[in-house]
This record gives structure tokens, sequence and C-alpha cells, in this order.
């Protein structure tokens, strides 16, 4: 690997991502993007009017440090509705920059340097670049595609437990999981959060896909399980759930002392972000159950326009649980089986991006996602039509 100059030796490696890669492909070939996952198309006018009535008024100004009233107690309003659990606004909620700002400062205010975190890969990427700027050590347990291509992925609970030492201080989860589309069952929480109390971890749980899951599957937080609330931060994010991934509104919300750390780190990063759109927040999270329900059936007829597409061009695919993703196995149509060297002749061959899923591993594991390219659905049926039928040039 060639040193990056001036660049800190923690944040060695961490170049531009593959995304600015994939995204710059795109605009020079004319095609369709499927590698990014944000929607091309608005989020609910429920949402949109209130920020556009709050700009303009004193909401374009610093709102306070830890978010807004407003939007804090409707974070906790949330939680309760969906999850059952009462959260004080004022000492257990916290608005960030983002889901990627919560996790950043949750890193940054709870670890030492050389203490290690348990994850799943493959994983988001900002993960590790946050491990790495608190000064962690990641520890990867790797999840296992099925192998008859139907069904979900799995981890090993040997190689889970495997993976804490003395030096283990967080576990960090994401459920539902990008990039696979995985929900973790029950069973599988239940592992992690016995592995969590007897060794007297912390837990920090990414859940900002928690709406949009499909075929009847279950959202379940771990911080609902049995003694881990006073242990567990959960954060989440407004993007996903009502398609304004540029409005970078997140929270994380848990027990006082965790919620005060990441505060402390989190206000020397970006202070405040998004004055107007955080009452915007607030009403979309106070809307019936309905749209919510809706969004998740909304989302998986598009997954299943572009699995039934993928499938036909040859590509066999992991129809995913959640989120926006969907993961193939491109040996049949790539003859080495590189995820990458496909990803990058594919703008030529079809007219289509994606991106490799090789990348979302660290170096220990990255030969089990050397074949695999992950495809977002999150885009308007034209998209999604024009992809599928570009698609089929590889059929």
């Amino acid at each position: 690997m060639t040193r990056a100059p001036y660049l800190s030796a923690r944040l060695q490696g961490f170049g531009t991502t593959v995304f600015a890669e994939m995204s710059a492909l795109a605009v020079a070939t004319g095609s369709v993007n499927l590698g990014q996952g944000f929607p091309d198309y608005p989020g609910p006018p429920e949402v949109l009017d209130v920020a556009r009535a709050a700009i303009g008024t004193p909401a374009d100004q610093y709102p306070p440090g830890p978010g807004t009233p407003e939007l804090r107690t409707a974070i906790a309003d949330h939680v309760r509705r969906f999850r059952g659990t009462e959260l004080d606004p004022g000492t257990e909620v916290l608005v960030t920059a983002g889901a990627t700002e919560a996790l950043t400062a949750a890193l940054l205010a709870l670890l030492e340097t050389g203490d290690e975190v348990v994850l799943f890969e493959p994983m988001y990427d900002c993960y590790a670049a946050g491990i790495a700027m608190a000064g962690g050590v990641a520890r990867p347990v790797p999840l296992l595609p099925p192998a008859s291509g139907t069904g979900a992925w799995t981890f090993d609970p040997v190689d889970l437990r495997r993976a804490v030492t003395p030096r283990t201080r967080l576990l960090l989860l994401n459920t539902p999981h990008n990039p696979t589309g995985k929900v973790f069952t029950r069973e599988e929480l239940e592992l992690v959060a016995e592995v969590a109390t007897t060794e007297d971890l912390l837990v920090l749980t990414d859940e900002v896909y928690e709406h949009l899951v499909f075929d009847g599957a279950e959202h379940l937080s771990i911080a609902t399980l049995p003694g881990m609330r006073e242990r567990t931060l959960v954060v989440s994010s407004a993007g996903k759930t009502f398609n304004v991934t540029g409005w970078k509104i997140g929270w994380v919300h848990g027990p006082p002392p965790l919620v005060s750390a990441v505060r402390t780190a989190k206000q020397f990063l970006t202070y405040v972000s998004g004055g107007p759109f955080q009452p915007a927040v607030a009403a979309g999270l106070a809307l019936p159950d309905g749209y919510f329900a809706a969004a998740a059936r909304d989302l998986q007829h598009r997954r299943d326009v572009l699995v039934r597409g993928l499938a036909a061009a040859g590509l066999p695919v992991v129809s995913p649980e959640a989120t926006y993703f969907a993961t193939v196995d491109v040996r049949g149509a790539q003859p080495d089986g590189d995820g990458l060297a496909f990803c990058r002749a594919l703008p030529q061959r079809a007219g289509v991006v994606a991106v490799p899923t090789g990348v979302f591993y660290g170096p220990e594991h990255a030969h089990l996602g050397r074949h695999l390219v992950r495809f977002a659905f999150c885009k308007s049926e034209a998209v999604l039509g024009e992809a599928v039928e570009r698609l089929g040039r590889l059929a």
C-alpha cells in the first residue's frame, strides 16, 4: 500500500471511497447509477412542507446543542410507539448530523487508544474509519451469504466469541444490515446480548433502516432485550425513512451517562446541524403507522423489480430482507470472480454502475467478498426499469 503524504498513521488506507470512483464513472459513461444508496424521488409532503415553512424563521439559526426540544420529544414518542421504550428527551436523546456523526462521536467518546471493537462484516465503510479515528482496533466477524443463494446471511457463534479479547470495549451492531440487507433474528440478537453482558461490553447499534424491512420480517432493537438498555446506544436517522438523506438529521438514544459522553464529543464536531429540518423531522416521526408500513411496501416492490432483473441477467442474487441493497455473485459473469473489475467494466458492458462488496471488508476477510457486488434499488421505477433493460445485455 502506498503511504498517503501528511495523512496520520491511523487513517492510512482510508483514501477516496469507491463510491466517488463509481459515481464519476456513471457520469462519464451516462450509466444508470445503482451504486450509492440515496433515493431519486422526494419524501412525504407532510415533512417537506414543514421544512419549507421553517426557512426564513428563527429556525435558520443555531438550534440547541442537543437538538430542539420538539425533535427530541418526537424521537422519544416515536421510540415509545414502535419499541415500547420510555425515554427522557432531556437526558436520553441527542440529535446529531446524521447517523454517521452519531456513530463517530460515540466511538470517539467511548474508546481509549487500543480498545477493540467487535463488529460484523461486510460493514458500512464509516465504521472502520470511525474506529481508527478513535484510536481503536476493529475485530470483524464475517457474515456469510446463504450457500443456496436463498435465505439469510448468517454468522458462526464461535467466530463471535473468538473475536472478544480482554481488550474488547464495545460491540458495534448494524441491523437491518448494510450492505447485505440482513435483519438479525431474535436468537442472533440474544446471542450478541449474552456475549455483551458476559464480557461487560458496551453496545452501539446502527438502526437507520429500522422501518424498511420486507416480507413480514421484524426489526428488533437489541436495546429492548433484558439487561441491554443500560449498556446500549441506539443510532437512527431521518434520511432513509423519509427520503431526505441530504438533510443529515440523525440521533442517538440510550442511558444518560452514555448519551452525555457522546454529547461531549459531538459538541466539538458539528456543534449543531439542520435547524429548519429539525421541526420537519419531528413532524415526520409523528406520521401515522400507515406511512411507515407503506414506505416499506413501496421499497419492497422496488426491490422485487431489481431482483427479477438481476436474475434474468444471469446474476445470482441474494434477495435482501431490508434496506436499499441487493447483493449478487458475479462469478458467472466475471471469469476471475473479481467484483471490483466487474464494476469497473459494467458501465461499458451494460450502462449500469454498482459497487463491489469487497470494499466493505477488512484485509482479513476480503476474500469472502471478492466475488460479490451491491446494487441499490432505492430509485424510481423508470430508473429501475432502464437499469433492468440494460442489464439484460449481460444475459
